[in-house]
């Protein structure tokens, strides 16, 4: 008589061995549009090494050199990638002694980029590790970072290679100038941190912050002064009529501002960094509105 025994022995692997062993994903953010070589030029590098690896576009319509706006943009999407993604940004990537170049390791994921600040927007200041970049890169230009030098360390983690093996530790990231709306008597004073492709301005005022100071209270959210106000909290752009001005909290938790199927910022001449004000108040308005809307 034959036995058979079947053994099982437990696989233990760190983080390094599970990327290792799975596909890496890889994202691009840039400010680079999409009409040049760069884009075609990171990826074929990043392929060249790691044939592989699946390469996602955020986006590569920032606004040149606008490291606040990449930041925006990557914090509202990165959590909706999986552990051990490697996100590289192609933003005002020139290295110094006091902006380096980093890897950045938060929440289970990594980034690329000069600390140029941006980490504030996308981390709010908070993660886990840091290294300085100390990798050479594979070319006598030095102009061109993203292709030159964080595909080859993007593909170095994408192969489980610890940070130690890429740099230093680097235990302070630059802060950003993020700006925090302010409350102070009975007002939340924010800005436009975000122009969105529809036009919407995206404040830095966040549902939090509304719902502490507001206390039960009516409000009139100001924008332009009071050329354009509006006095209610909407579930969607379609509660109000088509060109009326609407306020909802977006699915990145901030006061948003929008025109029903028209463009806000286009139509009434605001720019990023406008100032948004929410006005609390018991009883009758504080003031009479001249609302154009």
């Amino acid at each position: 008589m034959i036995y058979l025994c079947k053994i099982s022995i437990p696989l233990i692997a760190n983080d390094s061995s599970i990327r290792s062993l799975t596909m890496a994903i890889i994202t691009l953010t840039s400010d680079w549009g999409t009409k040049d070589y760069y884009v075609a030029a990171v990826k074929g590098t990043i392929l060249s090494m790691l044939p592989d690896a699946t390469i996602v576009d955020v986006t590569h319509e920032i606004e040149p050199f606008n490291v606040s706006q990449a930041g925006f943009t990557l914090k509202n999407c990165y959590r909706c990638f999986p552990p051990g993604t490697i996100h590289i940004i192609g933003v005002d990537t020139i290295e110094s002694m006091e902006c380096p170049h980093v890897v950045v390791k938060a929440e289970g994921q990594y980034f690329i980029s000069t600390d140029n600040g941006i980490f504030s927007h996308i981390l709010d200041g908070k993660f886990d590790e840091a290294v300085c970049i100390d990798v050479m890169q594979d070319s006598d230009f030095f102009t061109f970072a993203t292709r030159d030098r964080f595909a080859k360390v993007a593909v170095m983690l994408a192969k489980g290679e610890p940070l130690s093996s890429i740099g230093e530790p680097r235990l302070k990231l630059n802060p950003g100038g993020a700006f925090c709306a302010v409350a102070r008597d009975n007002t939340i004073e924010g800005v436009v941190m975000h122009i969105d492709s529809y036009d919407n301005l995206i404040t830095n005022i966040s549902k939090e912050l509304f719902e502490q100071e507001r206390r039960g209270r009516d409000f009139i959210i100001q924008v332009k002064g009071d050329l354009y106000t509006v006095d209610e909290i909407s579930d969607s752009y379609l509660d109000v009529d088509v060109v009326d001005l609407v306020a909802i909290f977006g699915t990145h938790g901030y006061l948003e501002l929008a025109l029903n199927k028209a463009k806000l910022a286009s139509l009434c001449g605001i720019e990023p960094s406008s100032t948004i004000k929410v006005v609390f108040y018991d009883g009758d308005k504080p003031f009479s509105s001249t609302s154009l809307f």
